[in-house]
């Protein structure tokens, strides 16, 4: 049966229509697939870009953590060399009160020649020579001269052994110093400086961990005291 013009148009008309209804489906299915696949990628890089800041905030924060812990142990080394400093300073400072008082012991004429027989008697000790020569202020020479005639009987007797002294009037130890001696052996390659001074000196140093205690308390970290 022939189709009119009518019915062809018709026809003609329902396969465009098919045909752009297929279009616009496959348009839209390309559109969601497109707009799919841009979501998961702005998503990936997205994620990507998070990770890469996350990570470099992350270095940050360690770097600035690290500068205080850096700043931290300086500035605590600071307060650490401050506080040594200052106590280095109150122990000189005594040390030096103590050796203003030592002047004081020499004005006393019986302390003081009763300190000078015990600085003689323990050169005499500490040398063990036949042979001494002594040095001392020249103003103390006459309490020299008492306290070694007092103490060669005393040491003669305790060691068997003579002793010869002499006072050195040549060489005379300084005024300013606050008192004692300093003693010799024969050819002088030995000396004993039982000065005031340094009879300090050395007592400072051998007192030293019971002054630090004293003044400052017992240190828990510390293991040895000399």
């Amino acid at each position: 049966m022939a189709l009119s013009d009518a019915d062809v148009q018709k026809q003609i008309k329902h396969m465009m229509a098919f045909i752009e209804q297929e279009a616009n489906e496959k348009a839209e299915e390309i559109d969601a697939k497109a707009e799919e696949e841009f979501n998961i990628e702005k998503g990936r890089l997205v994620q990507t870009q998070r990770l890469k800041i996350m990570e470099y905030y992350e270095k940050k924060e360690k770097q600035i953590e690290q500068q205080k812990k850096i700043q931290m142990s300086n500035l605590m080394n600071q307060a650490r060399l401050k506080v040594l400093r200052a106590r280095d300073d109150l122990i000189s400072d005594l040390l030096n009160e103590a050796r203003q008082r030592l002047g004081k012991i020499a004005k006393d004429p019986a302390r003081y020649q009763s300190l000078m027989e015990g600085l003689v008697m323990q050169g005499f000790y500490q040398l063990l020579e036949t042979k001494v020569t002594i040095c001392c202020r020249k103003q103390d020479v006459p309490l020299v001269k008492a306290a070694i005639q007092k103490n060669i009987p005393i040491y003669k007797a305790a060691v068997k052994k003579d002793i010869d002294v002499r006072i050195d009037q040549d060489n005379f130890l300084p005024a300013e110093i606050s008192g004692g001696i300093e003693l010799y052996n024969s050819d002088r390659k030995i000396k004993v400086s039982n000065t005031l001074e340094s009879r300090l000196d050395l007592m400072a140093q051998q007192m030293m961990p019971e002054i630090r205690v004293a003044l400052f308390g017992a240190n828990p970290n510390r293991k040895f005291l000399d």
